[in-house]
């Protein structure tokens, strides 16, 4: 008898162990398996330069390029002999008028002047019946002037100045004292920008375009690194600055030199005096 209850518990215990399950995990469908993704990145690279030449200029006004002193230098050599022309015919600096130009046409890179030689970024107006272009400039679309070749934009700069009783008071400033003609142009509304006759002054200066207004013409302006600033407790943005390159000259965060300026972003202009101390 005995026995017989050790094989019945013998039989339960086999049945037992062979009777337990393995447990799988399984995905549940619609679940998401991970991806990897391949990223691109581009990296920024920038080119130095032994010489003053090749430094990157940015110009701002109807367009912004990057360009080189050399290619201003360029642009220099070739437009001086119109702008003095202009100059003796109706009483425009040729100083600012190569100023103006540099600075509108990206010395002869930008958009307008490529496709429409449009070196001063003179919009249509309602008085314009030559031929146009669409550009986005204020707003989307803007009408600017298109020229058959650069002496006719040269030509309508002048025409466009001395046309109106708009521009009049500028001609009774001394054609050799390019910075009052140059906030003379911003009083008279040439440009909305604020800082345009410091950026025009800026690049008249460094590139010694006053020497076209009269006196020893040299040819070959020479550009010159030395920095304008009337006031020791500001520093004038040169080409190649940035504003982390300004804050450690100054021995400031980014943070400090941009509430100096109440500046909202990074952005720097050649000419632009910025406030260090």
């Amino acid at each position: 008898m005995i026995r017989k209850y050790i094989l019945i518990i013998m039989i339960l215990v086999f049945v037992s162990c062979n009777t337990k399950k393995s447990v799988i995990q399984t995905t549940r469908y619609g679940s998401k398996s991970k991806t990897s993704v391949a990223r691109n990145h581009k990296k920024a690279t920038t080119k130095k330069s032994n010489t003053n030449n090749s430094e990157t200029v940015t110009l701002e006004a109807t367009t912004r390029v990057k360009v080189t002193n050399e290619m201003i230098l360029a642009y220099i050599e070739k437009y001086n002999g119109v702008a003095q022309s202009n100059m003796r015919k109706y009483g425009i600096p040729a100083s600012v008028i190569l100023g103006q130009a540099i600075l509108e046409s990206g010395s002869g890179t930008g958009p307008l002047c490529v496709q429409a030689n449009n070196h001063f970024g003179i919009k249509c107006h309602k008085d314009w019946s030559g031929a146009s272009i669409k550009y986005d400039d204020d707003s989307v679309g803007e009408c600017f002037r298109k020229y058959d070749n650069p002496s006719d934009s040269f030509r309508d700069h002048a025409l466009f100045l001395t046309a109106g009783a708009r521009y009049l008071p500028l001609f009774s400033l001394d054609k050799k004292d390019y910075k009052a003609w140059a906030n003379g142009l911003k009083d008279s509304g040439y440009a909305t920008d604020s800082l345009y006759p410091t950026k025009l002054i800026a690049l008249i200066e460094r590139y010694q375009l006053y020497k076209y207004d009269g006196g020893s013409l040299d040819k070959t302006p020479v550009y010159t690194s030395e920095k304008v600033v009337a006031n020791p407790r500001e520093y004038q943005v040169s080409p190649g600055d940035t504003l982390y390159s300004i804050s450690r000259k100054f021995k400031l965060s980014i943070d400090e030199l941009k509430n100096k300026n109440n500046m909202s972003d990074n952005t720097i202009s050649i000419g632009q005096s910025l406030k260090v101390q």
